[in-house]
């Protein structure tokens, strides 16, 4: 038997699951029908209990080839596990993956109330236990913090694609996921990714074709001397920002960015082009947003959310930067905005991009 305790009060009864002892984070839910283990290697997640809305997961096992990266997420909350995954690649089940990457999780619960609650209340923070605590200050008083230091590399490393490199290729690693790195080698990029500390002048010194900033987690204000590096960059060199990153680039540009009340978490996720009337279905996981109204003059928004119409992206004139808050790289997920990196390689070929 396991508890998860709410900072309002509220305790949810069920099963243990995954590793053993307590587990105190951020308590937010993600929507995706698939993609468990990307979530769940997913480092923008930092700090959290995830909830996941669909039922049933872990009926496809877990394949170690579809991880994203180093497992961050601090707890696990579903309402049904399964135990005995069907699925010719499956290596072994998912509470097996659990305990090996000491992830504290509970099943049985009712992820619909779970998720009902933070969309009406917002987000909150929550502890998975053994026992009920007579305390909850220390549930109340948690914040992440230094999450983009804790998920980055510590050392650079490069990647090279099938054949010869058409462009070069700087990654600074806010918690990347692996598949944007998959995506820039496909289209004949070599990346090399870097710490998340590296200076603007190191990073130009190397003379890339094109410099990206990945996702990542926690509040985007926090990492003050990222934020610096970037305002170093811009102009420099064409420029591609992916959610964390898109959010920095705000910030660097004099915007400000805000915490959402339940944040974006999923693969359904609908996002218009303001040039025209095209929607997409993206991935995303994000708990802040650019506030559109700071970049008045500054940047022109080019993609707004059909839910909420808050910032989804923003281009930068004269600076040859664009940034988005989604997953064009989604994996698992839609692949409508793929074509993303096409435009950051035409970028990197001097067509100096000027689409939405």
């Amino acid at each position: 038997m396991a508890y998860l305790v709410l900072s309002d009060g509220a305790v949810f009864e069920g099963e243990r699951i995954g590793a053993p002892g307590q587990s105190l984070g951020e308590l937010v839910f993600t929507t995706g029908v698939i993609g468990y283990l990307e979530t769940l290697t997913d480092p923008s997640y930092a700090g959290q209990i995830v909830i996941q809305t669909f039922p049933q997961i872990g009926n496809y096992g877990v394949m170690e080839e579809d991880f994203e990266g180093e497992s961050a997420a601090v707890g696990y909350v579903v309402r049904e596990l399964c135990e005995t995954p069907s699925n010719f690649r499956s290596q072994y089940d998912l509470n097996t993956f659990l305990k090996k990457r000491g992830i504290p999780g509970i099943c049985g619960v009712d992820t619909r109330e779970l998720t009902r609650i933070l969309r009406e209340k917002g987000v909150m923070n929550a502890m998975i236990c053994d026992e009920v605590p007579e305390d909850l200050s220390v549930i109340r008083q948690y914040r992440i913090q230094n999450a983009v230091e804790s998920v980055s590399r510590k050392a650079p490393e490069t990647f090279l694609p099938q054949g010869d490199a058409l462009y070069r290729v700087t990654l600074i690693d806010y918690g990347a996921k692996r598949n944007i790195i998959r995506s820039l080698l496909s289209r004949g990029c070599e990346v090399t990714v870097v710490p998340q500390d590296t200076a603007a002048e190191e990073i130009l010194a190397a003379d890339p074709d094109g410099i990206m900033l990945s996702n990542g987690p926690g509040d985007p204000q926090e990492n003050t001397f990222c934020i610096e590096q970037i305002r170093k960059l811009m102009g420099k060199k064409p420029m591609f920002g992916i959610c964390l990153g898109h959010q920095l680039t705000a910030l660097a540009m004099g915007g400000k960015t805000e915490k959402l009340k339940y944040g974006h978490r999923g693969a359904n996720q609908p996002v218009r082009e303001t040039d025209g009337t095209r929607t997409y279905i993206t991935s995303q996981n994000h708990g802040y947003t650019v506030v559109s109204e700071s970049l008045k003059g500054i940047g022109r928004l080019s993609f707004i959310n059909r839910n909420d119409e808050s910032c989804e992206g923003v281009e930068y004139p004269g600076k040859n930067c664009f940034t988005v808050q989604f997953h064009p790289e989604a994996c698992a997920g839609p692949c409508d905005t793929s074509f993303l990196f096409d435009r950051f390689v035409s970028m990197m070929g001097g067509k100096e991009h000027a689409e939405g």
